[in-house]
């Protein structure tokens, strides 16, 4: 169950940061394409074998929580949400 909610986080991130890219700037379009990496269960399991450590849940919950909220209150992205 984990990893599906990591996986559909990270496309939730992903799409968010293609969004940033085309329509607002590249710059937090990349820093959001690189968070979802946190979020995809590969990479995650990369950093286990590699380096012997894993993200906690909560930590990724708390980060996520920060994400959208930055996003959708203060990014201009959210800006152009509400203009809709």
């Amino acid at each position: 169950m984990d990893n599906i909610l990591s996986g559909l986080f990270a496309v939730v991130l992903i799409i968010i940061g293609v969004l940033n890219i085309v329509l607002v700037h590249p710059v937090p379009g990349v820093v959001y394409l690189l968070l979802s990496a946190l979020y995809m269960p590969l990479v995650n399991d990369f950093l286990k074998r590699r380096f012997g450590f894993s993200i906690h849940p909560l930590v990724k919950i708390v980060l996520g929580i920060v994400i959208l909220l930055f996003t959708l209150g203060v990014s201009d992205l959210g800006n152009m949400i509400d203009a809709l």
